[in-house]
């Protein structure tokens, strides 16, 4: 289980103080599958980093107990100028991973043939995309991260990727956001609302979807996080 104990987060801008989220408190239970439901600035990325654990909240506690992911497809991570075959055996030694496994795995995954020998600044963007799906999904991990992004490639690739997510749901637990509701029912058991800075839990993600529908017919214009304040 992962559990956040009065977690807020603020940004100082320009003498302000931009709040994004105060005093969020929820747990991610083994197995669970939530659907994070929000408009554009509403702080959705920024919480999915800090459950990730690669950004720390202003103030409030996490308690972990469930190795946790980073955002699935994050490709930023990448040493541009070595192989796309030395940066899998790196992040396979950070999480202590035997190189060769995690490597097949990749290679079978990505199938970016000749290429997973060449420096990475030489893949298309689709390329990196490959790489940082598979990496992402090469290591075992009990809650996945998915922001945004669920599939990249051709239609073949993109059904092996579903696949994967959803074999991957099955016996870890996800936490994902996305502008479409259909993946996010697809994917995830229950969901939730993050606007005004809060963070409202619903039953289903089709219902925490159609709160968010509702919000957003009502309040078109209304910023999603708080206010900022001198």
């Amino acid at each position: 289980m992962i559990t956040f104990t009065d977690i807020s987060k603020t940004y100082r801008t320009s003498g302000l103080v931009n709040r994004v989220f105060d005093r969020l408190n929820f747990s991610i239970t083994p197995r669970d599958s939530i659907a994070i439901c929000g408009a554009n600035g509403a702080g959705k990325s920024t919480l999915m980093r800090i459950i990730a654990g690669i950004e720390l909240p202003t103030s409030g506690t996490v308690a972990r107990a469930m190795r946790t992911s980073w955002p699935i497809g994050l490709s930023n991570c990448f040493q541009v100028l070595t192989s796309g075959a030395d940066n899998v055996r790196f992040i396979a030694r950070i999480y202590e991973k035997d190189e060769k496994d995690v490597l097949a795995y990749v290679e079978d995954f990505a199938q970016l043939g000749v290429f997973m020998n060449q420096p990475v600044i030489n893949y298309s963007s689709g390329m990196v995309s490959r790489l940082a799906f598979g990496v992402s999904l090469a290591i075992e991990f009990d809650c996945y991260i998915v922001d945004e992004v669920t599939t990249v490639g051709d239609a073949r690739f993109r059904r092996r990727c579903e696949e994967e997510l959803l074999s991957r749901r099955d016996r870890a637990a996800l936490v994902m956001t996305s502008h479409d509701p259909g993946v996010l029912e697809r994917y995830c058991a229950r969901g939730a609302v993050l606007y005004g800075g809060t963070l409202t839990f619903f039953d289903t993600a089709a219902e925490a979807n159609q709160a968010h529908h509702a919000l957003q017919m009502r309040h078109p214009s209304a910023p999603s996080a708080l206010s900022g304040v001198s």
